[in-house]
């Protein structure tokens, strides 16, 4: 028996290990580094163990410091939840050579998996259906596209899709480049990239005396450079047939390479219906709280079970109505899914499932994965989970760092989704009308900001605005800057019968946290929250993050022309081959910065000389630091 667990994770699943550990009376030992120091799943754990340092290569990746923490802290065994060490099978059989058990599958099954083109050879043998490598010296024009995959790890690194033959080459040396900083391995393979697939995979949970369950199927194809968003279960619209292979394929990969605990086997399936195999992950997915959902379980205690030697029944629990998770990301879409840092004030998703890291008032840094919550909704029906989930995230008040929210939302909505027609390109095929902001809230929303800030005043009483003189007034004027940096002016008068503004909105009421406005004849609240110099404002007509503009322009925050700025803070990872006087591209990479665990190109605005490079490989910078400078090339005289 289990008595006490040590967490070999951070974050969201460290909580959610945590929370079924407290069911089953396991002690829980949480570890973490000196930027989780007061994180959330340190103070709800029993005990904890420092990792000094803050990056994962000198944390959370150091397999020797996580087997040396569980022995001190008298841990019988080690959950690795997911990422990190969680599918590194030295660090499994470190931690068995311990002599503490190892809450996962035998490091043989891992090491079988660790390589997708070791998998593909020992798969082939197991009937699991395959896509064929290719060579890519040989690979011709009637072979594209195809796709670049890095042969361990996932989460999208090293992952790349060419179209065009050309660029093959150099997509090959950034993947391999990406690849070797991610897993420490460089090796990549291609295949041919199946336009138009979805992404649907099975879960698996197997004991140690020979019972394989399958747990359904989910749907994971929305994803944003190649990495998931929107994940669901059962996943819609498959024939019964292909579901039974899906099913079939699943057991006997897991089968095969003697398979003990929960893992997942991902497939592509393509517009005809045809299955390939993509990968198995050894280990518990992001995604597993709808297989939860749908099959009333709880996948770590039964991971737990599984570990301590009990039985599995022989069938798993039916399944019962869907289920829909979102992935809410500190990171702003239209923006090249930039990640974003700083204060979370609140975090407030009421009515669903929320698995989260965080808590009001945390720092969300630049160490990690972007990942703030996962918002999972079970309904009876599809439509019935897609209507709660959308609306539970819409009336969510997120009161920190951008986030992806109105994309979820969306989403969600979007026709073609509701309709199960969706692929691994939708998100990038419909990203404009995913992240266009909508123009009829934010007149409204500022004016709340203007309103709430002015009822913040000594002459407001009971509500109402003061400050009406007999002579009139010259209108009040607030602008307002969006995240997108667009600005928005409000002009509003104070007369004797009360607040006059512009345009369609009639005033009702203001107090510093809530305004009553009519927009269109409709009476509609608006919350007002203020921290540092940013206002959050929501309503039913959306949420808005404004900054009031000062009267007075920062001196400071003037650049010369063709500067690049970083757009987040983060390390910089990798250089072009380009130098100082240099001729360069309008859009040429110019290196390359890695924050939140994602890799960003930092390009060349114009075609222009390279004047300036302040960035060297390994170096920290902050966000709005000089990267380069690029002098545009002068105009041809007309």
């Amino acid at each position: 028996m289990i008595r006490s667990l040590l967490i070999a994770n951070r974050g969201e699943i460290a909580r959610r290990i945590i929370r079924s550990c407290r069911e089953l009376g396991i002690v829980t030992v949480a570890v973490h580094s000196d930027a989780d120091a007061d994180a959330p799943h340190v103070r709800e754990a029993d005990t904890a163990v420092r990792l000094p340092g803050d990056a994962p290569a000198d944390t959370y990746l150091r397999g020797d410091l996580l087997t040396k923490a569980a022995l001190a802290a008298g841990a019988d065994a080690v959950h690795p939840g997911y990422g990190f060490l969680s599918e590194d099978p030295a660090f499994a059989q470190a931690v068995r050579d311990a002599g503490l058990l190892w809450v996962g599958p035998p490091p043989a099954a891992m090491q079988a998996m660790a390589s997708k083109t070791r998998a593909k050879r020992l798969l082939r043998d197991a009937g699991v259906p395959l896509l064929d490598s290719l060579d890519p010296d040989r690979i011709t024009p009637a072979d594209l596209p195809v796709l670049i995959k890095a042969a361990a790890g996932g989460g999208g690194r090293g992952m790349r899709v060419v179209r065009e033959a050309p660029t093959l080459p150099a997509e090959l040396t950034s993947a391999r480049a990406e690849a070797a900083s991610a897993f420490g391995d460089g090796e990549v393979f291609v295949e041919p990239y199946v336009e138009g697939a979805r992404h649907v995979e099975v879960q698996v949970l197997a004991d140690a005396h020979g019972t394989v369950w399958s747990l359904g199927t989910r749907d994971c194809s929305l994803q944003r450079r190649h990495q998931k968003v929107i994940e669901e279960a059962p996943a819609p619209g498959l024939a019964d047939e292909l579901r039974r292979l899906l099913e079939e394929s699943a057991v006997n990969a897991a089968r095969a390479i003697g398979y003990e605990g929960a893992g997942t086997v991902e497939f592509l399936v393509s517009s005809a219906g045809r299955a390939y195999f993509l990968e198995m992950n050894t280990r518990l997915q992001v995604e597993h709280p709808v297989t939860e959902e749908v099959h009333g379980l709880d996948l770590v205690a039964l991971q737990l079970r599984v570990a301590e030697g009990q039985p599995l029944d022989p069938e798993p629990p039916s399944p019962r109505g869907h289920a829909v998770e979102a992935r809410l990301y500190a990171e702003d879409p239209g923006r090249g899914w930039q990640p974003q840092a700083g204060v979370m004030h609140r975090l407030d998703l009421p009515g669903l499932r929320v698995d989260s890291g965080i808590v009001d008032g945390d720092l969300i840094g630049v160490h990690y994965d972007p990942l703030l919550a996962k918002v999972i909704a079970w309904a009876p029906t599809r439509a019935e989970a897609l209507r709660r989930l959308a609306h539970g995230l819409e009336r969510a008040r997120i009161h920190g760092p951008a986030t992806n929210r109105d994309l979820l939302v969306r989403a969600l909505r979007h026709p073609e989704f509701e309709a199960g027609r969706m692929d691994t390109g939708f998100l990038e095929r419909h990203l404009d009308d995913l992240t266009t902001a909508d123009a009829d809230g934010i007149a409204p929303a500022a004016l709340a900001a203007a309103l709430a800030d002015a009822s913040d005043r000594p002459a407001t009483v009971a509500g109402r605005l003061g400050g009406w003189r007999n002579v009139p007034s010259q209108p009040q004027i607030k602008t307002y800057r969006a995240p997108d940096g667009t600005e928005h002016e409000v002009r509003y008068r104070l007369t004797r019968d009360g607040i006059v503004a512009e345009g369609n909105l009639r005033p009702l009421r203001a107090t510093p946290d809530q305004v009553v406005l009519e927009v269109d004849g409709i009476r509609r609240q608006f919350d007002v929250a203020r921290h540092g110099d940013r206002i959050y404002v929501d309503s039913s007509l959306g949420s808005y993050t404004l900054t009031p503009r000062s009267r007075f322009p920062d001196p400071t925050a003037r650049t010369e022309p063709g500067s690049l700025l970083a757009p987040m803070p983060g390390t910089v990872v990798r250089l072009a081959d380009v130098a100082v006087g240099d001729p360069v591209q309008a859009g040429q990479p110019l290196l390359w910065l890695e924050a939140m665990k994602m890799e960003h190109r930092v390009v060349a605005p114009t075609a222009g000389v390279l004047t300036a490079l302040h960035a060297a490989e390994g170096r920290q910078v902050e966000v709005g630091a000089l990267l380069a400078v690029v002098a545009a090339e002068a105009e041809e005289p007309a």
